[in-house]
C-alpha cells in the first residue's frame, strides 16, 4: 500500500503537485476537453483546505526540450483558474531563479503553475539535477498524474528521492478502480474492446481475459479477428503481423470461461470520408472492394444484450471510425447504453475517454480513467514506475 495524500502533513506546506494536464488542443491552441484538469480538482481542493500553497507542474505535448509557445501550459492555468474561481499564477519556466523566487513568495492557498516540464530535456531524460531543482521549490511532493506514471521521467520517479511524497486523490482512485478489475471484479464481467490496434492490447487481454465472462470485440480489432477466422474483410487496414496473435487469443478464449463475441453485421464503404456511401452487410458478406468502418445495428443490439445483466464492464476503443459521424453510430450506441445500465462501467484509453467526454457521459459512467497508456499498462500487470517510486504507507 503506497502512501496517500491523507497520510502526510501538507498543512501550511509548499506542495509540488505533479498533475497530468496534457490536454487536447485545437489548431487555435484552445482546450477541446478539460477532463484531465477537472480530474485533479479534488486533490487541489484538499490541499487548499489544508491551507497549503500549491506549485502545479505538468507536461503538455512533445516539445522535445524546446521552448514552444504553442505548447505553453498558460492555457491550462487559465482553465484551472476558471474552474476554481481563484487566481492561478503562471511562471515563465519550471526551474531557475525567477521560478524559485515565485515559489518562495507563494502564500497559503495560492497556486502557481510551472511552465511545461518538457521544455527541458532533463524531464524525459530523468536528469537528477533537473529533479533536484524541481524538488527545491517545495516541502512536499504529491503525484496525481496517473496518466504519466508509466514514464520514467524526472518529475515522476526522481522527486520522491528528495521530498516527502504521496499519491494524490486521483492517483489513489485510479489504482483502486483499475486494481479492482484485476483483483475482484463483480460478475458478470464484460470486456468491450475496439480501436484500430490489437498490438497495444495483447498484454491486457492476456492478463484479464480469464477474469471475464464475456469479451465483445468491435472496431478494426474485430476485422483482424474475423480475418483470423477466415472471413473476407475487403480492403480494411489491419495489423497483418498480428494475425497469429488474434488466432491465439481466439484459441485461449475457447479454452477458458470467457465467451468471445464478434460482430454479426458491419458497416462498410469504399471511401472513408464524410460524404461516403455506406452500407450494412453481414460479417461473412464483406465485399472485396469495401472497408469495414463500424459495427452494424444487429451487432449493436447483440452487444447491448450481452451487457444488459453485467455488473462490471471494461471498455477500451471505439467501435468504428468515430471521427466521421456516419461511422460513429456503433460507438455512440455502446456509450449511451453503458451510461444507462446498472453496472460499474470503467472506461480506459485516451480516445475512449475523449469520446465519453465529447458525449457528456463522463459523470454517468462508473469511472473514466485519465490514464490512457498508463491504464493499459497497469491492467496488463506491468508495474508503473511512478507508483513504484512512491514510499510505502507506514501502519
Amino acid at each position: 500500500m503506497k502512501k496517500m495524500i491523507r497520510d502526510i502533513d501538507v498543512a501550511n506546506k509548499k506542495v509540488l503537485l505533479r498533475v497530468d494536464f496534457n490536454v487536447p488542443l485545437d489548431k487555435q491552441g484552445q482546450i477541446t476537453s478539460d477532463g484531465r484538469i477537472r480530474a485533479a480538482l479534488p486533490t487541489i481542493r484538499h490541499l487548499l483546505e489544508q491551507k497549503a500553497s500549491i506549485i502545479v507542474c505538468s507536461h503538455l505535448g512533445r516539445p522535445n526540450g524546446k521552448q514552444l509557445p504553442d505548447l505553453s501550459l498558460r492555457v491550462a492555468a487559465e482553465r484551472l483558474s476558471e474552474l476554481l474561481n481563484r487566481p492561478v499564477k503562471m511562471a515563465g519556466d519550471c526551474i531557475g531563479p525567477q521560478v524559485q523566487e515565485m515559489a518562495q513568495n507563494l502564500r497559503s492557498c495560492e497556486i502557481l503553475m510551472l511552465e511545461n516540464l518538457r521544455f527541458h530535456s532533463g524531464e524525459k531524460e530523468n536528469d537528477d539535477s533537473f529533479a533536484r531543482a524541481l524538488a527545491g521549490l517545495a516541502e512536499v511532493y504529491v503525484n496525481d498524474a496517473f496518466g504519466a506514471c508509466h514514464r520514467t521521467h524526472a518529475s515522476i520517479v526522481s522527486i520522491p528521492k528528495y521530498l516527502p511524497a504521496a499519491a494524490g486523490l486521483l492517483l489513489e482512485k485510479e489504482l483502486k478502480m483499475l486494481g479492482g478489475l484485476l483483483e475482484n471484479p463483480k460478475h458478470p464481467f464484460v470486456g468491450l474492446f475496439g480501436g484500430a490496434k490489437v498490438s497495444d492490447k495483447v498484454e491486457i487481454l492476456e492478463n484479464t481475459m480469464d477474469k471475464m465472462d464475456v469479451l465483445l470485440i468491435g472496431g478494426a480489432m474485430a476485422a483482424l479477428f474475423l480475418k483470423a477466422k477466415g472471413y473476407e474483410i475487403g480492403q480494411t487496414a489491419i495489423e497483418l503481423n498480428e494475425i497469429n496473435t488474434a488466432s491465439a487469443l481466439i484459441k485461449k478464449a475457447a479454452g477458458s470461461r470467457v465467451k468471445l463475441v464478434l460482430p454479426i453485421d458491419l458497416v462498410v464503404t469504399e471511401t472513408i470520408d464524410t460524404n461516403a456511401n455506406a452500407e450494412t452487410v453481414l460479417a461473412d458478406g464483406v465485399p472485396p472492394n469495401m472497408k469495414i468502418v463500424d459495427i452494424g445495428p444487429q451487432t449493436v443490439n447483440d452487444f447491448q444484450k450481452k451487457l444488459s445483466d453485467s455488473r462490471t464492464v471494461f471498455w477500451n476503443g471505439p467501435m468504428g471510425i468515430y471521427e466521421i459521424p456516419l461511422f460513429a453510430i456503433g460507438t455512440k450506441g455502446m456509450a449511451n447504453y453503458l451510461a444507462d445500465i446498472d453496472a460499474t462501467a470503467i472506461i480506459a484509453g485516451g480516445s475512449t475517454a475523449e469520446i465519453v467526454d465529447d458525449l457528456s457521459l463522463t459523470d454517468r459512467m462508473g469511472f473514466v480513467s485519465t490514464g490512457g497508456g498508463a491504464a493499459l499498462k497497469y491492467l496488463s500487470g506491468t508495474p508503473l514506475p511512478g507508483v513504484e517510486a512512491l514510499p510505502e504507507a507506514q501502519f
